[in-house]
């Protein structure tokens, strides 16, 4: 039987934990996957240790939102506007504000 490629993900991170590369594509199978807490906690632990441009934020936002955690989605949508403008897609940016004024207005 050969492996997923969530298997070979976890497989490669339990030798080397820190590899931004490989936590990015484990979370994206995650995604596919539907499997939405541990998206969460990758994208997280990605986070902690990427430069992200403002992509992962996105997805982390639409994984809070699938599970209730509005607040949290919301405030992964701030960090990615913050984050995509340091690094220059402003189209980023404006998608994420434009997604917080249509679904978070209070």
């Amino acid at each position: 039987m050969t492996a997923s490629r969530i298997q070979v993900f976890e497989q490669i991170l339990s030798s080397d934990p820190a590899n931004t590369a490989v936590l990015f594509g484990l979370a994206k199978e995650y995604e596919k996957a539907g499997r939405d807490e541990e998206l969460i906690a990758t994208l997280n632990r990605y986070l902690e240790v990427a430069d992200d441009e403002g992509n992962a934020f996105g997805m982390l936002a639409g994984a809070y939102e699938r599970i209730g955690q509005r607040d949290k989605a919301r405030d992964a949508y701030q960090r990615g506007i913050e984050t995509a403008q340091r690094h220059g897609h402003p189209g980023m940016a404006e998608e994420y504000r434009m997604t917080l004024a249509g679904n978070y207005e209070d």
